[in-house]
């Protein structure tokens, strides 16, 4: 153990486990300095015995735990880019600490920092999950521990996507075309006609697309049952798409099945054996010179409305659509409030008379059967007879 002094703060400095332990104290005092030490020593100790069988792994760093991590999620996984993505938030505020350092304390410290850095409340929860899980059992009590305290996840706003009014959509079509970008238009029709998301439209290729017959096949999905389900073309998407394989054929001499539709790079330098990893940048040109605001994940909420809307299936919209429920379809249709008005205006009904019997319906006496001439009779006969006498009684009374 050593204790010396940087700046007006003492420091310690020991060897744990085969590894130097180097930390401050925040305090100026060197006898408050020594305690802070010793009770960190404790503290090592504790967590390095609380597993017998993770001992080695408690005083690893964060950092290498997820190399390790992210290696077997690869394996595991279509793709671990969301999981490197998250995973290195989680490195560039606690890569450095021990993993037996790591408690329900640094995980509300880490959700802190987080909000502070304007990242969404969802973007959090699923980078504490991995961080959950790179800890492993330690992992489980801590996220028992801060589940009782109801601190474990974010509140997360639920947001209602938006579907494009016509005007929206031919607005949004018509910049498409005049963008510089090559990708953006036909990639706006694929989205507004084939409900595709944006990763499966990106990683599309020649392969997939069968002109002649007028179809194509979804490539890598997001879910299974999105994966290899066919679309129809209609007419719309069956000429944009003819005018961007004469673009292509143009631009790189030839068409083959394996490359992308969407190459990778900037116009001048373009890849096609590589796809597209982004349209983001395209996609806010073309908004913001049709000024409509949304996203492109939103042409496929627009397609399943105007589905539903139409009386179309439901089985019919999640082969399109490569939903796996009706409970996922409730999710991204919404069905508008005009169609809903439409809908229930059909249950309404309005009288319909007999030709040629309206105009009589309002002038002829109304037909009476037999008993009711009778008992309409004695009515009138008691009326008047009691009429009689009423006179009577005034004529004496004057």
């Amino acid at each position: 153990m050593s204790l010396f002094k940087r700046g007006k703060y003492w420091w310690y400095e020991f060897n744990f486990a085969g590894r130097r332990i180097q930390e401050t104290s925040k305090s100026t005092s060197k006898t408050i300095a020594k305690q802070a030490e010793q009770q960190r020593r404790r503290e090592l100790e504790v967590g390095f015995n609380s597993l017998e069988d993770a001992r080695d792994r408690n005083i690893r760093t964060l950092r290498d735990r997820a190399a390790e991590y992210l290696e077997s999620y690869a394996l595991r996984n279509r793709s671990k880019t969301f999981a490197e993505y998250a995973i290195k938030h989680l490195l560039d505020h606690l890569g450095g600490q021990m993993l037996v350092d790591l408690d329900g304390t640094s995980v509300r410290n880490y959700q802190d920092a987080r909000l502070k850095e304007k990242a969404a409340p969802k973007t959090i929860n699923e980078e504490v999950g991995f961080l959950l899980r790179l800890l492993d059992e330690r992992g489980e009590l801590i996220r028992a521990q801060l589940k009782r305290q109801n601190v474990l996840k974010l509140k997360v706003r639920s947001t209602i996507a938006k579907v494009y009014p016509q005007e929206e959509k031919q607005a949004l079509m018509t910049e498409a075309q005049k963008s510089k970008s090559p990708n953006i238009y036909p990639a706006l029709m694929l989205a507004q006609n084939t409900g595709m998301r944006s990763s499966e439209i990106r990683r599309l290729q020649w392969t997939h697309v069968d002109l002649k017959k007028r179809f194509l096949i979804v490539g890598r999905s997001k879910t299974d049952a999105g994966e290899g389900r066919t679309i129809p073309l209609n007419s719309s998407l069956f000429e944009a798409l003819s005018q961007h394989a004469v673009w292509f054929e143009t631009r790189f001499g030839k068409i083959e099945p394996d490359l992308y539709l969407f190459p990778f790079g900037k116009s001048k330098n373009l890849d096609p054996t590589r796809p597209v990893t982004t349209l983001k940048t395209a996609w806010r040109y073309v908004k913001k010179r049709a000024n409509v605001k949304g996203r492109l994940h939103d042409s496929r909420h627009t397609l399943i409305t105007e589905l539903a809307e139409g009386g179309v299936g439901d089985e019919t919209i999640m082969n399109i659509a490569g939903h796996v429920s009706r409970q996922m379809l409730k999710h991204y249709s919404h069905i508008r409030m005009e169609a809903k008005r439409n809908a229930l205006e059909m249950i309404v009904q309005t009288p319909t008379p007999e030709a040629g019997s309206s105009a009589q319906s309002q002038t002829d006496e109304p037909v009476l059967s037999s008993d009711q001439e009778s008992e309409t009779a004695t009515l009138q006969n008691s009326l008047q007879s009691g009429g009689e006498g009423l006179k009577k009684r005034q004529a004496k009374g004057s």
